[in-house]
């Protein structure tokens, strides 16, 4: 568990009839206003379930298959792939994230200041459309590991139907643990945290003691451009919760540690995501056709014993259900901020019936599932890694200045909004994520296309997503320094400077 906060730091209940009436809460019912500072009752150590949940996925072993049949890795190669991307990946989820608890509003929300009220919506509307990408990708496999336990239990094979009503069933559930809220996911991912780290451990045993360990360590080396590249593929899953990072941190106090919210963010992410990966590595060694099965989930049943495969994957089933629903949570968010005008709960629901539609397509009609998630994932890293270098240098700027993210403004969509800047549109900004998002197709090669400079070194090497970070984040910091409009900046007293910074 990560460590916590200072009592002042940890939440404290506050006298605030608002913060008790709200603490008491057990559905959440505050949308993408900022939470003031007397509801801000957050603990750090909460974020560690949180990312523990979100990366609980059987896909991961899938993931960590692959690296081994398609970039040839070692057992080795593949442990250094799996931290590398784990730490990559969530610190800069968990460094993004300090954004939340200086805002206290999600992430889509607090990018308004960076892009200006109007220039939000064109990230935001990519972002938007990718979250509903990795939300199917989740459903459908949320609904394999279901059909995969119907036949272990009882026999019953898939059918067309079984696989419309089992989709159904598992976006619904998601649906109503999203709209409850913060609360009803921190349980949730608490408990799953505790039953899911129980069934790996004997997963985790099971295979020490069936599996040949000379052929895991007799496997040769790969090449250099394949582990690198290996990196970016495992870190495109971490790096599409950067935007939503501080979704889950405006609820902490301003004075919560900073450096505590990364580590809990990093170990809780690294904490699954590693093992798994290395477990996927060590299962391809003996059953190769791993990774290129015709689902994510089925080759389990035939790994695993039925008595440790039907509660490994009935845990895992909440686990993907969990990631999902922390999805749909801020997927919320994200259209409330697009401007469709109902409450977050029921804003989830559009987030719903695409998973729905898309996961149906990707079930019935798609010929292969893995090489259509790897595709989703190199161009889904792209897509968000273009906001991340213009949002971290922003933030970065607003610590130096230690300039408060402004809550009023935030919810100002008119000329008198702080964040208008020029026709509502901060050009310095746009113009650094645009170029940085053409760029960084350009580099990408996948099974759709072949971008122009996809033969380069950063191509080759599948650092597309990298290159897209760097070049937004330069093209901004060199780039005039936006000036705000309407009300002057609030900049905090000397004496609360390290509070803004932390």
């Amino acid at each position: 568990m990560a460590p916590t906060m200072d009592n002042a730091a940890d939440g404290a209940n506050v006298s605030s009839p608002d913060g008790a009436a709200g603490a008491a809460s057990a559905i959440e019912t505050r949308g993408i206003e900022p939470v003031p500072d007397h509801e801000r009752h957050g603990r750090v150590r909460e974020l560690f379930p949180t990312w523990v949940a979100a990366n609980i996925s059987v896909l991961l072993l899938t993931m960590g298959a692959a690296l081994v049949v398609f970039n040839a890795l070692n057992f080795w190669q593949v442990l250094v792939v799996a931290a590398c991307a784990a730490v990559v990946s969530f610190g800069l989820v968990g460094v993004l994230s300090v954004s939340g608890k200086w805002g206290g509003a999600p992430g889509a929300m607090l990018s308004r200041a960076t892009f200006g009220v109007r220039g939000n919506l064109f990230p935001g509307a990519i972002l938007w459309v990718a979250r509903f990408g990795w939300e199917t990708i989740n459903a459908v496999t949320g609904a394999y590991a279901v059909l995969t336990v119907l036949d272990l239990l009882f026999g019953v094979k898939s059918n067309t139907v079984l696989i419309v009503v089992t989709l159904f069933v598992f976006v619904a559930c998601t649906f109503l643990v999203s709209g409850m809220g913060r609360k009803a996911l921190n349980v949730c991912n608490t408990w799953s945290t505790y039953l899911f780290g129980i069934f790996s451990v004997l997963v985790l045993g099971y295979l020490i003691m069936n599996i040949s360990w000379d052929d895991v360590f007799s496997k040769p080396a790969g090449t250099t451009a394949m582990v690198i590249a290996g990196i970016g593929t495992i870190a495109a899953g971490g790096i599409s919760w950067v935007p939503t990072g501080p979704d889950f941190a405006r609820y902490l106090p301003h004075a919560a540690s900073g450096k505590k919210i990364v580590g809990a963010t990093v170990s809780g992410a690294g904490l699954v995501m590693v093992p798994m990966v290395l477990m996927g590595a060590v299962m391809a060694v003996s059953t190769p056709k791993l990774a290129d099965a015709p689902d994510p989930v089925s080759f389990l049943g035939d790994i695993l014993p039925t008595w440790l495969a039907v509660p490994y994957l009935a845990t895992a089933i909440v686990g993907m259900l969990l990631i999902n629903s922390l999805s749909m949570y801020s997927a919320g968010f994200t259209a409330q901020t697009m401007g469709v005008k109902l409450p977050r709960a029921m804003a989830v629901s559009i987030n719903a019936a695409i998973s729905l539609i898309g996961g149906l397509l990707l079930m019935l009609v798609a010929k292969s599932f893995l090489s259509s998630f790897i595709t989703f994932l190199i161009l889904l890293a792209v897509s968000f890694s273009a906001w991340i270098g213009v949002y971290a240098v922003d933030m970065a700027r607003r610590r130096v200045r230690a300039v408060r993210y402004d809550a009023e403004a935030l919810m100002d969509t008119g000329r008198t909004s702080r964040y208008w800047y020029v026709g509502g549109f901060c050009w310095q900004a746009m113009t650094a994520w645009a170029v940085a998002l053409a760029a960084g197709i350009c580099f990408t090669k996948c099974d759709w296309f072949t971008g122009p400079f996809a033969s380069t070194f950063v191509g080759k090497y599948g650092l597309g997503w990298a290159a897209t970070i760097v070049i937004s984040a330069v093209l901004m910091a060199v780039l005039p320094v936006p000036r705000e409009t309407g009300v002057s900046a609030a900049v905090r007293p000397e004496g609360e400077r390290e509070k803004v910074a932390a």
